[in-house]
């Protein structure tokens, strides 16, 4: 049963909406959602800690990678989830699961010493309920305010994740820091059980009756394969996918991996990739807030396309920073061109989508988000072992480049346009 038929005691909200950043409905929905992903990044700094105090760096590492696993797999079911039941109970309920199931294990810790299984478990449990999430997460804006607003919801939701970055994993160590791994996921849990009662109070947008179709009398494999048919065949969303995998297919290699290994190889020690990191944050930040204020940009899909090309002369111009100040600086371009690019690209997203596909097609965007770039990690960094860092970073920028390319290329991208 779709949203649609299951939302009737929510007041319907109209097309032409408050502005989001005046709208106390779309700020309690940010409000979980930056507790819910604050919670998420204690939640993580607590579990490596946790494993790295029970076993070796190998299986440490095991355990902080096992989340991923599930994640992948079934994000494309778990967006067929989110369409069917409805994002707001899936978002709700897969928060509760969240809350209890690392609140279990901080109590246990407390008590006992179970050892590397026990954290396995709950990074398996995590995984697999971020897997459902993510995409009810992605189908939710749509349903909490006017389409000429989600765009606005999108800059919003990108600085509640660069908050979360920035606060998150200081607060997961002074917990660390107070009373030990169990400590941090106690207060993640808190954390994440703040967002529950938030996402109580979010008001839905009705959908319109014709949308309730898309989950009504046909099975979960259906449901899935035509979810993949909608993209592959949209003239915006099919080519858009596809520059947004080649876009992060040349970007998250080197601002990771990539990033520690140029740190090391130029001298600058933790500390410089901290503060390269923090110029690249505050660009994305900024590109996050920009869309926040402006609300709607014009010409978004040359916005989006035509930023990423810039930004991935950018990346490659990295290796090649004079100094430190120069990285930060390069960093920080970075940040906002690809930052711009991405939250424009996310807003399309929303507004080119049927709201009864929402939940598949955010899944098919964490998949080649989540499922498809980190492969760019371990072959950055065997490249980088075998050319340096210049000639990688050099083929990354190219890569990232050619998605700006496509886009482009695609008329339905370059003449998509953000609703007034």
């Amino acid at each position: 049963m779709s949203e649609a038929t299951t939302s009737v005691p929510d007041a319907p909200i109209p097309a032409a909406s408050v502005p989001a950043h005046r709208d106390g409905n779309v700020l309690r929905w940010v409000a979980a959602y930056t507790t819910s992903m604050v919670g998420d990044m204690v939640f993580y700094l607590a579990l490596s800690w946790a494993a790295v105090q029970n076993g070796t760096p190998a299986q440490a590492g095991l355990v902080t990678a096992v989340s991923a696993v599930p994640r992948a797999l079934l994000m494309l079911g778990g967006g067929v989830v989110a369409d069917r039941l409805g994002p707001r109970r899936v978002v709700i309920g897969s928060d509760a699961v969240r809350c209890g199931a690392v609140l279990a294990v901080a109590a246990l810790l407390f008590t006992t010493d179970p050892g590397l299984w026990l954290l396995a478990l709950l990074a398996l449990v995590f995984g697999t309920v971020d897997a459902v999430f993510m995409p009810a997460v992605g189908a939710l804006p749509a349903r909490i305010t006017g389409r000429d607003q989600l765009a606005r919801v999108q800059g919003m939701r990108g600085l509640a994740v660069r908050f979360a970055s920035v606060v998150g994993a200081p607060l997961g160590g002074l917990g660390v820091a107070v009373g030990g791994a169990a400590a941090a996921f106690a207060f993640a849990g808190l954390l994440i059980a703040v967002s529950v009662p938030l996402l109580v109070s979010v008001r839905m947008r009705t959908l319109p009756a014709d949308n309730a179709s898309a989950a009504g009398g046909t099975t979960a494999w259906r449901d899935l394969m035509g979810g993949l048919r909608y993209v592959r065949r949209h003239r915006v969303l099919g080519p858009l996918m596809v520059a947004i995998a080649l876009g992060d297919l040349g970007f998250v290699g080197p601002l990771n991996v990539g990033l520690t290994l140029l740190a090391d190889e130029r001298g600058w020690g933790a500390s410089g990739m901290g503060w390269v990191l923090a110029g690249f944050g505050t660009g994305a930040a900024v590109a996050a807030l920009l869309l926040t204020v402006r609300g709607r940009l014009p010409r978004a899909g040359c916005v989006a396309a035509g930023a990423i090309i810039p930004g991935a002369g950018a990346i490659a111009a990295l290796a090649h920073a004079p100094g430190l100040p120069a990285a930060v600086g390069t960093a920080l371009l970075i940040g906002l061109l690809t930052g711009l690019s991405g939250a424009m690209c996310g807003a399309l997203l929303q507004t080119q989508s049927d709201p009864a596909y929402l939940g598949r097609v955010t899944a098919v965007g964490g998949i080649v988000s989540l499922g498809i770039a980190p492969l760019s990690m371990p072959l950055s960094a065997a490249a980088i072992g075998v050319w340096g860092t210049g000639p990688v970073f050099a083929v990354s920028g190219v890569v990232c480049g050619l998605g700006g390319i496509v886009a482009l290329c695609a008329p339905g991208v370059r003449r998509a346009e953000l609703p007034k």
